[in-house]
């Protein structure tokens, strides 16, 4: 009994250790989810001392939004757009890197390709808003070549404006998608390029018949993850355009923000919230299944 009291004991010291760090990460989650959701039950949350419980008329009035709709929209074209650039840019340059070339080469570019991952949300959104400036570097690179006769705004033309934000999403995002998909170009077995080859294929034929099916479980997973990163992004968005101009470029999750901290309507943000939560939710769930599946 003492034997079987002291193995319990050595088995659940470790355990006692984590749990203070445990409890104070489960409430920092849940504490701030659960107020989330009650905020947006009520009218006047936060700006009042006793706010209206209204039930779920902020989702009726939400889901009879147009400004809700168009931001849900401009989610989905960002989030769709991102995720491809990333997903075509990243392996495009994994493939690049792959390539049997001089070792200390390989590592250079390898090392500078990765650099635009480790930069802040600040640091690519101020730097990009001085090369798209109108009197910027793309511009005069552009009259220069004469591809432009004037100036273009491009992050102050609404029409250009969610093209230029999906541009600085996808520079800032695909080195990501190229370590993972290096990652997954060093598992696939040499022999099966070599007995392509023998059969007289090319490199396009090996990319698509050999490449991607090996590759196809870490793409799945790896767009998955991205997508769900990408669709609640805020700071890289805010800092760039600001939604703008007007609200071009407006996502929920900048929607969210001017809700709250702008028109100081924090219920409809709260609601809000809730809804870039249970999409989020849905899209990480069909992510731990394939991760489950993989296993």
């Amino acid at each position: 009994m003492t034997a079987m009291l002291r193995q319990m004991t050595t088995r659940g010291t470790p355990y006692l250790f984590l749990l203070p760090g445990l409890v104070i990460l489960g409430a920092l989650l849940s504490v701030p989810l659960y107020k989330v959701v009650e905020y947006s039950l009520y009218d006047n949350v936060i700006v009042e001392r006793n706010p209206t419980w209204v039930g779920l008329d902020n989702y009726t009035t939400l889901l009879t939004d147009p400004g809700y709709w168009s931001a849900g929209l401009n989610t989905l074209v960002f989030t769709i757009g991102s995720v491809a650039g990333h997903m075509v840019v990243g392996i495009g340059l994994a493939l690049l890197v792959n390539a049997d070339i001089n070792p200390r080469a390989r590592t250079f570019f390898r090392s500078m390709l990765v650099l635009p991952w480790i930069f802040t949300a600040v640091v690519v959104a101020l730097n990009w808003q001085l090369l798209l400036n109108p009197f910027g570097l793309v511009n005069y690179v552009l009259q220069w070549l004469g591809l432009t006769s004037e100036p273009l705004d491009w992050l102050g033309n609404p029409d250009l404006a969610m093209w230029s934000l999906l541009l600085i999403s996808t520079w800032r995002g695909y080195p990501f998608i190229m370590v993972s998909f290096l990652s997954g170009l060093q598992t696939v077995p040499r022999e099966l390029y070599e007995a392509a080859e023998i059969d007289g294929a090319g490199f396009w034929h090996k990319f698509w018949h050999v490449t991607l099916p090996q590759l196809k479980p870490v793409i799945y997973g790896v767009a998955l993850l991205d997508l769900i990163w990408t669709f609640q992004l805020f700071p890289l968005v805010w800092l760039s355009t600001g939604g703008g101009p007007g609200r071009a470029t407006e996502v929920l999750s900048t929607l969210t923000f001017r809700l709250a901290f702008v028109d100081f309507q924090f219920a409809q943000a709260a609601t809000v919230a809730v809804s870039i939560l249970i999409i989020s939710a849905a899209f990480t769930l069909l992510y731990l299944r394939n991760e489950a599946r993989r296993l």
